[in-house]
């Protein structure tokens, strides 16, 4: 469907004639309403949040009638004519789209609604007639017509018939002949035409072609409301982000579907002589006695105990295995084989299983209670995004609580760090509290209570980076005034200020990780 817009850079590159008239703007076999919107936005509308803006025909065709002038010559001259005006940040780009010297512009919005333009009926090169130039009928000649017509009804018949000289039809002839006259005046009615239908005279053929313009006027008014291409387009779907996204997705499945199977790749076989093959050990499985019992030979020289059990050994007897005392011989009796020691099925089994990887995530530990101002409802908000949310507001949102979170610190470059943030710290092993980089405290010395070093406060935050976090206006509390705790403090009302006074608990965080665990991934 033609847009306004398509056509205005059309007819301005092609140099056509652009008709204004009864405040509509004409192209060629189509017409809009001067103030209908093309879908151009303005500079600064549908950004953050804000209603999306466009420019109207009539403003931008007055654009480019005095693209001459300077522009605040140009706004002064629009403001006179009340017409919208072009903003300096957008005339650039909208002229040098205008002007075809480019196909496109980002400013355009391909999904913004448009207005169906009104189609005219007479050719673009046929002068448009005025309607002062038509002769206008006036109220007597109408008169006067229907008085002519009026006579013409009332007017006696040449051979007018009386009820005395109505006879029957079968007395004068017979039935014969009647069929024949009957058959005869339909065959003549059929082509001919009674001359007295004709209307005659200069005011009546006026009053036809009166009634010819007022048609030829109702019918150039006619709207076309749909087409079998409006029908099509939609205002609320981009087909490039959301049909092709389909199309794809069922064409990446098809092709999987349908992808012929790999060749299984030939391998030739080297001309090296062959050695001799060497009998592996099997490698004895408690889970798999059964096999041990049926074939024994598969045990020989091994020594291995099929009905043993690992119940009752300790670690070390496990992965060394009870290797009997060798006898003291003399090194020149020793067979060269046995100068070499056997491993035994365990500690061959413990070589080849991988060690367990060692986490490097910083473990960060907040109270639990729900009175504190940090939680875990809002823990992402507020170490995360830096910015503080209540609990309340997060509850109320329907958020669900997490037993752990596992934060991404945003760090120059696009790098981002995992940390580990838990509230309940008695499920800590040993290793994970060697990860352990942060506390934030509430006040009372309970929150300590089953920690190591005895739940000293003094000793964790000598190892520990320790933070209280409270409202400015809240007193501090007796007991982190006397402990080494960083007190962040917050606006109850002004959310601007939280970014940088959460910032200072990532810069204390990193000196303390630096110093103490350098070894931890921050």
């Amino acid at each position: 469907m033609a847009d306004p817009l398509s056509l205005l850079r059309q007819y301005n590159v092609n140099k056509k004639e652009i008709i204004e008239r009864d405040n509509q703007i004409i192209f060629g076999e189509f017409s809009w309403p001067k103030n209908v919107k093309t879908n151009y936005l303005m500079w600064g509308s549908g950004k953050d949040g804000a209603p999306k803006e466009y420019y109207t025909l009539e403003c931008l065709l007055f654009l480019l009638k005095n693209v001459t002038l300077s522009h605040p010559v140009y706004v002064r001259q629009a403001a006179a004519e009340n017409i919208p005006v072009v903003r300096r940040p957008d005339r650039k780009d909208l002229l040098a789209y205008l002007n075809g010297e480019t196909a496109a512009s980002a400013s355009i919005d391909k999904s913004a609604p448009l207005e169906i333009p009104t189609q005219v009926k007479r050719a673009p090169d046929e002068a448009i007639e005025s309607v002062a130039k038509k002769p206008r009928l006036e109220d007597t000649h109408v008169q006067r017509v229907k008085q002519q017509l009026a006579a013409r009804l009332d007017a006696p018949k040449e051979a007018s018939v009386t009820v005395d000289n109505i006879k029957s039809l079968s007395e004068a002839m017979s039935v014969e002949k009647i069929a024949a006259i009957k058959a005869k005046r339909l065959a003549k009615k059929r082509t001919t035409i009674r001359s007295d239908d004709i209307i005659a005279g200069p005011d009546q053929r006026q009053m036809l072609d009166f009634d010819v313009d007022v048609t030829k006027d109702i019918i150039s008014r006619e709207r076309q409301w749909r087409t079998r291409t409006t029908i099509l387009q939609s205002a609320g779907k981009i087909f490039a982000k959301n049909i092709f996204a389909i199309l794809q997705s069922i064409k990446a499945r098809e092709e999987g579907r349908h992808r012929p199977p790999q060749p299984t790749p030939i391998i030739t076989p080297r001309a090296t002589p062959i050695k001799p093959m060497i009998a592996q050990p099997a490698v004895y499985n408690r889970y798999d006695q059964e096999r041990f019992i049926r074939q024994k030979e598969e045990t020989e020289g091994f020594k291995i105990d099929t009905m043993g059990t690992y119940h009752g050994m300790t670690l070390k007897s496990v992965t060394e295995g009870n290797q009997p005392k060798k006898p003291t011989t003399p090194a020149s009796q020793q067979h060269p084989s046995s100068q070499t020691p056997i491993p035994t099925a365990q500690t061959r089994l413990m070589m080849n299983t991988p060690s367990k990887r060692v986490s490097r995530t910083p473990i960060i530990i907040i109270p639990a209670a729900n009175t504190s101002l940090i939680t875990m409802y809002n823990v992402k908000d507020v170490l995360q995004d830096l910015r503080y949310v209540s609990t309340e507001e997060k509850k109320m949102s329907g958020m669900k609580r997490d037993n752990e979170v596992l934060l991404q610190r945003r760090k120059e470059g696009g790098l981002t760090v995992p940390y580990r943030v838990i509230d309940t710290p008695q499920k800590l092993t040993n290793a994970d509290w060697e990860r352990v980089v942060a506390v934030f405290v509430m006040g009372p010395a309970w929150q300590f209570k089953g920690w190591p070093w005895d739940g000293n406060p003094v000793e964790i935050f000598a190892k520990i980076c320790a933070f209280h976090l409270k409202y400015d206006e809240m007193p501090i509390d007796t007991n982190v005034e006397r402990w080494a705790v960083t007190v962040i403090q917050l606006s109850r009302t002004r959310r601007h200020l939280d970014r940088a006074a959460l910032m200072v608990f990532w810069e204390k965080l990193d000196k303390h990780l630096m110093k103490f665990k350098p070894h931890l991934r921050f």
